[in-house]
């Protein structure tokens, strides 16, 4: 049993990451915009967060340079999000393609920003991270509770909320009454790509010490998958992150059980990519997702 709760700190790491990025992913398909650019997001988040704390920690700002360090990271992660919201709803260019030249954008953006930085293809090494607390949590955690909570209030409890999952199901009945859908859509996007370049802080901060090319290592298509699998509901892309943090967390776990560590470690490696695929299959369905979620929005044709 004191196993078994010794291992909660590290799936719960595991996770946040994976969550935090998942209910961006979420809010941004609610409003009726499909984000494939979540990975890219990340990387542009934890490189940034990774590259700041290196010198804020050199200046001596320690601790506090961490928690800076993960808001620069979100801001311009929000930034490069813009690409993708313009495309996607000025331009009404294909969402798909938009958010996978995002994605690609993001490999050479962050390989040329270390090269710059660092002469390397990596960050630097840094000595502190996020500091787990008295209890052995990381504060990444109470992040990730806290974006999910925030996010219950704003969608099913405000105006806003409601606002933006009408632009989701039926963007011309709400222009009718007014709401502004380019607006609303637009700030779907942008948090998404807030959360995403938190959590690719929270990711660099907690389970490394630096960035290179492999830090994000496809947690943007998990948390992508899910909110599908969740059902674009805060409660149910909670538990899909569980459960997918949890496969990607077996690969840390199984040192500890004699048994487990027989087994090739590729199979702990390919577990939660594997998890996602069989879950998707079996359990997600189209139907669930916001009726115009992908569907450019052209106010002149309704």
């Amino acid at each position: 049993m004191n196993m078994i709760l010794s291992m909660i700190p590290t799936i719960l790491m595991i996770v946040s990451p994976i969550l935090i990025t998942a209910i961006g992913g979420m809010i941004c398909e609610r409003s009726g915009v499909v984000n494939i650019a979540l990975e890219g997001l990340m990387a542009i988040g934890a490189c940034t967060a990774a590259s700041c704390h290196y010198f804020l920690e050199l200046a001596g700002w320690g601790q506090a340079g961490a928690w800076l360090s993960l808001l620069i990271g979100a801001i311009v992660a929000t930034l490069f999000s813009t690409i993708h919201a313009v495309a996607a709803i000025d331009l009404k260019a294909d969402q798909t393609i938009s958010g996978t030249g995002l994605n690609l954008l993001s490999d050479g953006v962050t390989i040329f920003a270390a090269q710059i930085l660092f002469r390397a293809d990596r960050t630097k090494e840094f000595r502190v991270g996020m500091l787990s607390d008295r209890i052995g949590l990381y504060p990444t955690a109470y992040i990730a509770l806290a974006v999910v909570l925030v996010a219950w209030y704003v969608l099913y409890k405000t105006p806003f909320g409601m606002h933006l999952r009408a632009c989701g199901e039926h963007p011309a009945a709400a222009d009718s009454v007014g709401i502004n859908v380019r607006v609303i859509r637009y700030a779907g996007v942008l948090t998404s790509g807030f959360l995403a370049g938190l959590a690719g802080g929270c990711c660099v901060l907690t389970q490394t010490i630096q960035y290179t090319s492999n830090t994000i290592n496809g947690r943007g298509f998990i948390a992508l998958a899910a909110v599908a699998f969740g059902r674009w509901t805060p409660l149910g892309v909670t538990g899909a992150a569980f459960l997918f943090g949890a496969a990607q967390a077996m690969s840390v776990i199984a040192t500890n059980f004699a048994f487990l560590k027989r087994l090739p470690s590729e199979i702990f490696n390919i577990l939660p990519y594997a998890v996602t695929l069989i879950a998707l299959i079996a359990f997600s369905g189209r139907e669930f997702a916001p009726r115009s979620s992908g569907k450019p929005y052209d106010k002149g044709a309704s």
